[in-house]
């Protein structure tokens, strides 16, 4: 499975991404439970975030979702977390 992450917006306006593939790895089961749980409270359009917050974009095997602070799920900020700090 391979899951990307990328982050627009803030204050500074820095774009970052990330990518995990989870092929080979001990813990992938975990990876794909908590992907599947943040696709699912995503949305197909960008939605409106807050003025210098941060618009995440998540795809997931080509699925791919959008997502705004502050209105992330706990299994977005988990994920979104893991990947831009595991990902390369």
């Amino acid at each position: 499975m391979r899951i990307q992450v990328r982050r627009t917006g803030g204050f500074a306006g820095i774009e970052r991404q990330a990518e995990v593939d989870t092929s080979g790895r001990a813990d992938a089961s975990e990876w794909q439970a908590l992907a599947e749980r943040a696709l699912a409270g995503g949305r197909t359009a960008a939605p409106a975030g807050v003025p210098d917050g941060f618009s995440y974009t998540i795809t997931v095997d080509g699925r791919t979702v959008h997502c705004a602070d502050p209105g992330l799920t706990e299994e977005q900020r988990a994920l979104i977390r893991r990947v831009l700090k595991e990902g390369a």
